[in-house]
């Protein structure tokens, strides 16, 4: 079978598609032919030897996809044919064994390029808004990087759970269409009077909710828009910086910075990943999220993905089309 492998810790420069064996229908694993996988930040991250979890190469790269079961075992609910989407290591490759707690329906109002882009985004951004930042209907939220594929979902989750208004947060403005395609509000661009501008639209008040998955700078200037009592919820790093505060700065202001790590969540709770997905399923049938897809790459073109996000070019999510759809 097809595959994307790193070779190197060296970002793209060490990932080739290559020919792999099949892996083994053990009885244990649900067996999955991919139809699109996604590129998403850890992806990149394990490239450069980079992520909390260090992977030596070489291995399969991807952590999310969706496809089609050839087989699963006879204790599970999946059948031959079953469309799926799922969390697992290796799915940037033509056929997969996944764990059967980590394969998730794929709902028939999504295409399997959507389907990719659904497990890590949407549930990271779910986790996040309604777990840590507990969002309530009728606030304001605001999401930092709101052009990528963590901003788009943290935009549509923030909307379908009935937040009063949605700021998505540009680092330029040719990314302002993605955000208002995404359903935000308000698009700001980042400038030197960017917070004024948040302030202006709360009308002095701030924002209740920051999802954060950028860091750097961006973080301190979120935290100065923060409203009393508002929540910073912490979901990643892709300003390559990860910042500090003092905390004097938090009790002063009563507010709350908390830690948003949907991964380490799911593998303390197992069945968070499947509560999770049953909780958007409603809001993919009600219309309200639709994954927007940025780019749709050939398997052969994929370190080219892995070269959008690594420039930061990225806009919506990045999809590998690993084969035609049946």
């Amino acid at each position: 079978m097809r595959a994307v492998e790193v070779q190197t810790l060296e970002g793209v420069a060490g990932i080739r598609v290559v020919d792999r064996g099949e892996p083994d229908d053990d009885g244990e694993h649900v067996i999955v032919e991919v139809v699109s996988s996604a590129v998403s930040f850890p992806d990149l991250l394990q490239s450069k030897g980079l992520y909390q979890h260090r992977r030596e190469p070489p291995f399969i790269a991807g952590i999310e996809m969706a496809g089609v079961v050839r087989s699963a075992p006879a204790h599970t609910q999946w059948r031959s044919g079953d469309r799926v989407c799922a969390w697992t290591t290796g799915a940037l490759a033509e056929t997969v064994a996944c764990v059967p707690k980590w394969v998730l329906p794929l709902p028939d109002e999504l295409s399997f390029d959507e389907g990719a882009a659904l497990t890590l985004n949407y549930q990271t951004s779910l986790f996040a808004l309604s777990r840590r930042a507990r969002l309530a209907a009728g606030e304001t939220v605001l999401v930092l990087g709101a052009s990528g594929g963590i901003g788009t979902s943290s935009i549509q989750v923030a909307k379908a759970m009935r937040a009063s208004m949605v700021i998505g947060l540009v680092s330029t403005r040719d990314k302002v269409g993605i955000v208002d395609q995404a359903g935000a509000d308000h698009a700001v661009v980042v400038s030197d009077t960017w917070r004024d501008e948040v302030l202006e639209l709360t009308h002095g008040h701030g924002v209740d909710v920051v999802c954060d998955p950028v860091g750097g700078d961006r973080f301190h200037d979120a935290v100065r828009v923060l409203a009393r009592y508002g929540r910073l919820a912490v979901i990643g790093f892709a300003a390559g910086e990860i910042p500090e505060i003092k905390v004097n700065r938090i009790l002063l202001r009563n507010i709350s910075i908390v830690g948003a790590a949907w991964g380490e969540a799911i593998v303390d709770e197992p069945l968070l990943a499947r509560a999770l997905h049953d909780e958007l399923i409603p809001m993919i049938v009600d219309g309200g999220l639709r994954p927007p897809i940025g780019r749709s790459l050939p398997l052969e073109q994929a370190p080219d993905g892995y070269r959008l996000l690594d420039e930061r070019r990225a806009v919506g999510k990045v999809v590998i089309k690993v084969r035609a759809e049946a």
